[in-house]
């Protein structure tokens, strides 16, 4: 008898092959719905491409909005706790010394460097963002549900910082920045041809280091 047959096979535990599943299973999620929305994908086709039974999502996930929110919410939670860090080390350090452009970068650049290795994972995130928070009636729900804490976190040091501007002003003023935010992390490849090539939606770096220079300066325009 050769020694590959005399060995015993190996079982995973029930708990770790749940866990792997249930990961590839929001891992095909998610990029079905970068590339279709909530409303283009059913769990017939996410089971399809994960190799699981439609039965299995239903067990795991119930529905497919619950499957949504919670493949928006995986990564929902690394990406709040990595900018929460960046702005409270950025505080911590500068205190008084604070500028908008440095809190800005702080509030950003957690997010590119994230987007900017070319992880398809990321990839499809950054674009799920982006749809969510350009669709009416469910995407506001859903943003809120997740990010508002760190958004707050980001206005307070705005505020710290520029004690004199009004609250308004404060809310106007992320919610640009939100929409260029969302805006770039589609990807869509739009400024790679208005600009013949100059500028590619995939320079994450470039957008963040742009986006600091114009909302810092356009800062300027609504303090008190």
């Amino acid at each position: 008898m050769s020694d590959t047959a005399s060995k015993p096979r190996v079982t995973k535990p029930k708990a770790q092959r749940r866990e792997e599943t249930t990961a590839r299973i929001l891992d095909v999620a998610e990029g079905l719905f970068a590339r279709h929305g909530l409303h283009g994908v059913t769990l017939k086709a996410v089971a399809k491409e994960a190799g699981v039974d439609t039965a299995l999502l239903h067990y795991y996930f119930d529905d497919k909005n619950r499957l949504f929110s919670t493949v928006f919410g995986r990564r929902a939670e690394v990406v709040n706790r990595l900018r929460l860090d960046s702005l409270d080390r950025y505080e911590r350090e500068r205190g008084d010394a604070m500028t908008v452009g440095g809190a800005i970068d702080a509030f950003l650049r957690p997010l590119f460097v994230l987007f900017e290795g070319g992880d398809r994972s990321w990839l499809n995130y950054a674009a799920l963002v982006a749809q969510v928070n350009n669709t009416p009636v469910w995407g506001g729900d859903t943003m809120h549900q997740h990010f508002d804490p760190v958004i707050h976190r980001f206005i307070a040091v705005l505020k710290r910082i520029s004690p004199e501007t009004p609250d308004r002003q404060l809310y106007w003023f992320y919610h640009l920045l939100s929409g260029s935010l969302t805006l770039s992390l589609a990807q869509t490849g739009r400024i790679d041809v208005l600009s013949g090539g100059l500028c590619k939606s995939s320079e994450m770096a470039a957008i963040c280091d742009a986006m600091e220079a114009v909302f810092a300066g356009g800062f300027e325009a609504i303090r008190g």
